[in-house]
């Protein structure tokens, strides 16, 4: 059943109204609120069904394309070589930011400033976190990074959903050219009229961003709107961070030219968008009676009616309809009937095309609020600091939230501030492009933060889907699978002769090892094959093949899991001063001193709790080779105490027959014989190898369902070290190393507390003094923790972030000084 739309009762033919209706459709709250003048009668039944089967074609679209979004806590904003970077991953559905347990795996690389990966890695995920780590090699050129983060999921949508923050890196081991700075600013000024479009003779709203396009930051400036004659129809300053809107009515199809006087005394001049003849405009005004008033004038043969769809995070909020009389329509929507967060207003005229779109900022009423307590503002070194935490929300509720903790020395490398949680989940990720001092949107209050947010609207609006998808009703397409079970290794299978991509082969991956892994796959029309490798932690060897006695023809290639997509954002402008000399010789000792004296430590790893147990489970029969006669001709070890497996000669070479159990017969072909994990098709080749190098033997006496793969029974070797024993691989087989899921490095920090301790002469000069990626208060949202100080004074910050289970975000920061005893 499509969603419903209002009918408007005409009374005298003229009148002016307000009304409201709550609608729910499967749990989907559908908010109309509009006041309207009427001219006309109610829109044509036809045109109301086919408004109402877009908004139904706009939910489905949205039902199949699942919004995920992913945020990173980074430990420090700046890093010097030989550093560790840590970072925590959380995943969360896109309309409530709830933590979404989907995708398993988060990809997570560090860009240079051209956009190519210098550090990659695969995080496993569980409940929607998960933390990982990069250690920065010293062959890294210093400047500014990015840290970008998706899963396979969010590959098949814009790379500007990817999450992204600018770092700093500073190599200490090269020559950094220290210099005086001097300003070398390069100015750049953008134009968004509201609604989209300049219109001869209808009233606009403006907004601007001015930036210093060296550093990204915004630019203070004082500009003039010229006419074709050069008369100043406007004037405009930036109210916040190089961000500002002014109004004016463009009278002619001409251009208009902004004129525009920067703090340096640089002048520069720009034209306008260009003026369209007839179109539409909005404009929103934000009523103190509650109300948003969304006024929409139309020039030229525009009639008919206008219809209204609001949707928030791509949920619908609003729908609404009304008649275009004499040029304008006006929409009246309640405040309190809207989500918080970003709403999408987009007019659709009476063809039901979207003539113009309008963002509004609805301030969260509720987040998580972290309570941090030290019980002083001042320590010494080497001293025991205890970290008292609290969550909650409302008027003081306690909430229980997952939390993720850094604690870090303040200097001057970093040129960004960190990205934090809430601001990113409510803004940074439903808005287009880089957004200057987040943050502060949020902690500014009254008229000026308000008018702020709405700047921010009109400069930084973007939709994460495009309307021609939906009115073309096409069935979105998803080319990457949710990885729901663990990281999905991706193939390619071609004709070896043409290079054509080869259908319907079946291919075999496994890495050869104690812990039994094997997966297989059969290709696609475009040759893909999909491995579902489950539990693939650390470097491997991989081996990828066909069954190369009935296969032989094909090439094999294992592909690129990384986003090849990139958004188009420029990194800050990397300079080093001469004033952070002092600074950046202080991060090389301690980087140094950290690796001398700590670099046991620093290179610990947690075992992965994965299934011990080989991918077929518990065999039917299990053989240690060492609790037997050892023969030294395997034939004779399968003849003599192998009883369920029957070894054949036939003209072709060996077989094997495997009793089936459960029938109570014997298979007529052969099982799956694995090596290692690794499939051998040729028996003849497992015949003529030397059984004393193998240590075990697994038999399943029963068929087994890998996947589509039917096998009967499994025949299944472990040699002593599990590197295959030098047994020969097929010269058609690809072998390759294959990074799997990181493996999760322990962090380190000493302890000091007796004076033994406190005494020892191996120097502390730790810059991060601690890192707890998964913390997790009760349900009286209590945690507390304690860490070390380190023997470098300063000051430093503990920087908190979390996320609870209904999806309020929250982040704190708290400052403390560490000097040295007199």
């Amino acid at each position: 059943m499509n969603a419903p739309i209002a009918h408007q009762p005409v009374i005298n033919r003229q009148l002016t109204f307000r009304f409201g209706a709550i609608f729910r459709k499967s749990g989907l709250k559908l908010a109309l609120g509009l006041g309207l003048v009427l001219a006309v009668l109610q829109p044509a039944a036809g045109q109301v069904k086919s408004f109402a089967s877009l908004v139904s074609d706009f939910q489905e679209y949205n039902r199949k394309a699942l919004q995920e979004k992913i945020f990173l806590h980074l430990d420090r904003p700046s890093y010097v070589c030989g550093e560790t970077i840590w970072f925590k991953v959380y995943t969360v559905e896109g309309a409530h930011h709830h933590p979404l347990d989907m995708s398993k795996v988060a990809y997570v690389e560090v860009l240079d400033k051209d956009q190519k990966p210098v550090l990659q890695g695969k995080v496993a995920l569980k409940e929607g976190t998960g933390s990982g780590s990069f250690v920065l090699p010293v062959t890294l050129e210093a400047g500014n990074y990015s840290v970008r983060a998706y899963t396979n999921w969010m590959k098949n949508f814009s790379q500007d959903f990817y999450f992204q923050q600018s770092i700093t890196i500073i190599n200490t081991f090269q020559p950094l050219g220290l210099k005086t700075l001097t300003d070398t600013a390069a100015y750049a000024i953008r134009f968004f009229p509201e609604g989209g479009h300049l219109v001869r003779g209808l009233p606009v709203k403006v907004a601007f961003q001015a930036q210093n396009s060296v550093t990204g930051k915004g630019a203070f400036c004082q500009g003039e709107i010229l006419d074709q004659t050069g008369k100043v129809v406007a004037s405009f300053q930036p109210t916040k961070l190089g961000i500002g809107y002014f109004r004016f009515t463009p009278t002619g199809t001409d251009h208009y030219t902004a004129q525009i006087r920067f703090a340096n005394g640089k002048v520069i001049q720009q034209k306008l968008p260009p003026v369209q003849e007839q179109g539409f405009g909005v404009q929103l005004e934000d009523s103190n009676s509650g109300e948003l008033r969304l006024t929409v004038r139309a020039t030229g043969e525009h009639t008919g009616t206008l219809y209204l769809l609001g949707h928030t995070r791509q949920r619908v909020a609003v729908t609404a309809s009304a008649p275009l009389t004499n040029g304008q329509a006006l929409f009246s929507v309640l405040k309190d009937s809207l989500p918080e967060g970003i709403t999408h207003f987009t007019v659709f005229n009476s063809q039901q095309k979207p003539v113009c779109e309008r963002l509004f900022f609805k301030r969260p009423a509720q987040e998580l609020e972290i309570e941090t307590s030290i019980g002083k503002n001042q320590v010494g070194t080497r001293e025991k600091v205890a970290l008292d935490l609290r969550t909650q929300f409302g008027a003081g509720a306690s909430t229980s939230a997952n939390l993720s903790v850094a604690v870090f020395r303040n200097d001057q490398l970093a040129t960004s501030n960190p990205a934090d949680i809430k601001a990113y989940l409510w803004l940074g990720s439903d808005l287009r492009g880089t957004i200057e001092q987040v943050s502060s949107y949020f902690s500014e209050t009254g008229p000026k933060a308000d008018e702020a947010f709405d700047n921010l609207m009109l400069t930084h609006g973007w939709s994460r889907f495009s309307w021609e998808q939906i009115l073309s009703q096409q069935t979105p397409a998803f080319a990457y699978l949710p990885e729901y079970d663990g990281h999905l290794i991706r193939g390619k299978v071609t004709q070896a002769t043409t290079g054509e991509p080869a259908k319907g082969i079946r291919a075999f991956l496994a890495s050869p090892g104690k812990l039994i892994r094997f997966y297989s796959s059969v290709s696609k029309g475009n040759g893909a094959v999909l491995f579902d490798a489950k539990d693939f932690f650390g470097q491997k060897e991989v081996v990828l093949q066909t069954n190369t006695l009935k296969d032989s023809i094909y090439h094999l290639q294992l592909l690129d899991p990384f986003s090849e997509k990139h958004a188009k954002t420029a990194l800050p402008l990397f300079e080093v001063s001469e004033n952070l000399k002092d600074a950046i010789y202080l991060r090389h000792l301690e980087v140094q001193a950290q690796n001398i004296y700590f670099e046991k430590s620093l290179n610990r790893f947690q075992a992965p709790k994965i299934d011990s147990l080989a991918f077929y489970g518990k065999p039917s029969q299990q053989y240690l080779l060492d609790d037997y006669t050892r023969f030294k001709v395997m034939e004779e070890v399968m003849r003599e105490y192998v009883p369920g497996v029957m070894v054949r000669k036939r003209r072709d070479g060996f077989h094997f027959l495997v009793l089936d159990d459960a029938n109570r017969q014997i298979f007529q072909e052969d099982p799956l014989v694995l090596l290692d994990g690794v499939p051998v098709f040729d028996i003849d080749q497992i015949m003529a190898f030397d059984p004393l190098k193998v240590r075990k033997l697994d038999v399943v006496t029963s068929k087994y369902y890998n996947g589509s793969l039917v096998s009967n029974g499994v025949v299944s070797y472990t040699t002593y070290k599990g590197d295959l024993a030098g047994f020969p691989l097929d010269s058609r087989a690809l072998l390759q190393e294959y990074e799997g899921l990181q493996l999760q490095r322990e962090f380190y920090a000493p302890a000091y507390d007796t004076n033994e301790q406190k005494l020892s002469r191996l120097p502390d000069w730790r810059n991060l003094l601690f890192w707890a990626p998964e913390l997790v208060t009760d349900e009286s949202g209590r945690a507390s923790l304690h860490f070390y100080t380190s023997d470098q004074p300063g000051s430093y910050s503990i920087v908190v972030q979390g996320l609870t289970k209904n999806g309020l975000p929250g982040s704190k920061v708290l400052t403390f000084e560490v000097k040295k005893p007199l």
